[in-house]
């Protein structure tokens, strides 16, 4: 599956920054078409790269947002935004993972036996 050209990394990286419920809306509808799926996986990267190179760590907002993503993103997507979460030990990807892991995203996409 190939991935669309709009939007781009940057554009989904400005939406997590901003995160207003137009941004929220926004993401939704992204998640919800497989073949954006690299974008916002793309742009999550580099939003979690440019809150890593700030010079205030908000943890607050980088929880709250990955566990927004965890609850919002569907069950396809949760293995891979694990993945990126863990993809760095930096404080900014430990806060994102944190939320995300609160979300249980993960255990409800993929109910242990």
């Amino acid at each position: 599956m190939t991935s669309l050209p709009f939007p781009d990394r940057d554009a989904v990286a400005s939406r997590l920054t901003a995160f207003t419920e137009a941004d929220q809306s926004f993401l939704k509808l992204l998640m919800e078409n497989a073949a954006q799926d690299d974008n916002l996986l793309e742009g999550l990267l580099l939003w979690l790269d440019q809150a890593s190179d700030a010079r205030i760590l908000n943890s607050l907002k980088l929880g709250k947002i990955g566990e927004w993503v965890g609850n919002t993103a569907p069950a396809r997507l949760q293995i891979r935004l694990n993945e990126t979460a863990k993809s760095s030990q930096h404080p900014a990807y430990r806060a994102f993972r944190e939320g995300l892991e609160r979300s249980g995203g993960l255990e409800k996409a993929y109910p242990k036996a």
